[in-house]
């Protein structure tokens, strides 16, 4: 996994200096302290703590070895207000490296002649704490799934997450689902004037579900756009909340949640026989279907139940025959780096000029328009288009698309995608391949690195049909592959499987179609995930 701690808003930047600073960003309060707006963090300078005794310390009989300083990251201050001349800050206080809670600064200011000047720095640390386009008391609607996962879900967010959202202002309406499909029932009825963000507290499930029931409103286009989908980390997958908030800690990802900016994602349509319906992650055929979904009797494994799906497949050379119809942008991996690169540098030079932007409704709703979009290419019972690259692939081992990067916390599957580029990225790989190098492909996905073995197909994709048949087992094999079957978990499966954002779908062909900018999302850096990139090839 690549290693996200040197953006870790909750390091402490105490140290920073200063000195120089214009007087209308400090503010003198009691006790010898001063309470200065940084350039990056709020800096508390109390004389007074030097004299404090730490209860822990010989019950408190030795003086508290402390220092006089210290700094509260601007990403982490979730309210500031002045009550009378009490000034009360909440902030997330960082309790290791993957976890924090709710704090809180208080101090009485003893002038009474600095009301006027403590409003204004107060407002001004909201302003700093909060910068535009961040939204202010975000209006969440939270639903529970508490069977996901470990069926933790509940206990995690009343204990580090609800906290969290009382102390930012938000405006919070809690729901548990109750059976699979509630989640799409309730977005269908969710008033898009009157929620911002619906948080699924759950595993990437609930995500899509959610996005399917905003597309069955009356006015479903508006209401993809209007109201933002997130996560807060409670499942045994978790891929949304790596991809928008950069971790699957439940505490860190409610912080992401309350300072989020708006930022629109490619959604994909997927029609299979008369059904349509969105994806906002993957779609699997092959060794990560059947390792996600067909190892349930294997759950006793924990999270190992997966990679040991994988293993066992890869190394039994198993094969998933299809026929592959594609319509895509390029297979050059090389052009595929450097258009990455490009996007990244863009980026940056965006947040550098301070013009990163809240998606807002005029400027998504073209023309008003309030209904989904037509399908470009039609669906999955039409004659194929023109325009579609059409392969049998009787030895295919693995077909996975993604529109995300991250997949799971320590898997980078898709290295290369962006949240609105209107494309997804397709990886085929052959089951033929040797052993050595499908090990060697297993270790390298954490790195970001897997798209550079020469045996990965690697493509940006607008659209693609695929057609999975059952492969048929030699007489000689039949033993050897019910054996693999019963090792991998499978032993009781009949057909094939097909996984659709973890979800699974009838074993029949399915189109995709992206749909650019359909859905909305809350994310820490709007047109990127929090993702590095891969390396150089």
């Amino acid at each position: 996994m690549a290693d996200m701690d040197d953006e870790n808003p909750f390091r402490d930047p105490a140290g920073s200096g200063v000195e120089d600073v214009d007087p209308i960003n400090v503010l003198t309060v009691d006790r010898n302290a001063t309470l200065t707006l940084g350039t990056d963090a709020l800096i508390v300078l109390d004389e007074g703590l030097k004299h404090r005794r730490a209860a822990s310390n010989l019950c408190g009989l030795l003086p508290q070895l402390s220092k006089t300083t210290r700094a509260v990251p601007f990403y982490n201050v979730l309210w500031a207000e002045v009550d009378d001349f009490e000034v009360i800050i909440h902030y997330a206080q960082p309790t290791g490296k993957k976890a924090c809670k709710v704090a809180y600064i208080n101090y009485n200011v003893t002038d009474k002649s600095l009301r006027t000047h403590t409003k204004r720095w107060v407002d001004a640390l909201m302003d700093r704490a909060y910068p535009a386009p961040t939204k202010r008391r975000k209006r969440i609607k939270v639903l529970i799934n508490p069977f996901g996962g470990k069926g933790q879900a509940q206990k995690i967010w009343t204990r580090e997450v609800e906290p969290l959202f009382a102390a930012a202002k938000c405006e919070v309406d809690v729901e548990k689902t109750a059976y699979r499909g509630h989640a799409t029932e309730i977005a269908e009825k969710i008033d898009p004037n009157q929620v911002d963000v619906v948080a699924c507290a759950s595993g990437d499930g609930l995500p899509h579900e959610v996005f399917n029931g905003l597309a069955k409103q009356t006015h479903p286009r508006r209401a993809l756009r209007k109201v933002a989908v997130t996560q807060i980390p409670c499942g045994s997958g978790n891929a949304m909340s790596m991809n928008l908030n950069g971790t699957d800690s439940p505490s860190l990802a409610a912080v992401a949640i309350i300072k989020g900016i708006r930022s629109p994602l490619d959604l994909v349509a997927i029609t299979q026989g008369g059904n349509r319906f969105y994806s906002f992650l993957s779609q699997a055929v092959g060794i990560i279907a059947e390792s996600d979904l067909g190892t349930e009797s294997l759950r006793w494994m924990g999270s190992f139940r997966f990679t040991w799906g994988i293993l066992v497949r890869m190394l039994g050379k198993t094969v998933y025959p299809a026929e592959l119809a594609v319509v895509a942008e390029t297979d050059d991996k090389r052009a595929i780096h450097e258009s990455f690169r490009h996007a990244v540098e863009e980026h940056r030079a965006a947040i550098s000029k301070g013009v990163l932007h809240d998606s807002d409704d005029a400027s998504l709703l073209e023309g008003g328009e309030t209904e989904l979009p037509s399908l470009k290419y039609g669906t999955a019972t039409d004659p194929l288009p023109a325009g579609f690259q059409t392969q049998d692939k009787p030895t295919l081992g693995n077909f996975y698309v993604g529109n995300m990067c991250w997949m799971s916390p320590d898997a980078p599957f898709f290295a290369t995608a962006l949240p609105s580029d209107g494309r997804v990225d397709m990886i085929n790989i052959d089951g033929r391949c040797s052993r050595i190098t499908a090990l060697r492909m297993l270790t390298e996905v954490e790195k970001g690195t897997l798209m550079d073995f020469p045996e990965v197909h690697y493509q940006k994709v607008f659209a693609y049909r695929i057609s999975p048949r059952t492969a048929p087992t030699p007489p000689k094999r039949r033993l050897r592959a019910k054996i693999g079957r019963w090792l991998g978990g499978a032993g009781r499966q009949k057909e094939g499987l097909i996984a659709i954002d973890g979800e699974r779908v009838p074993f029949e062909p399915f189109q995709a179609e992206v749909v650019p900018a359909l859905g909305m999302v809350l994310s820490k850096r709007g047109a990127m995930y929090e993702f590095d990139g891969p390396k150089s090839t």
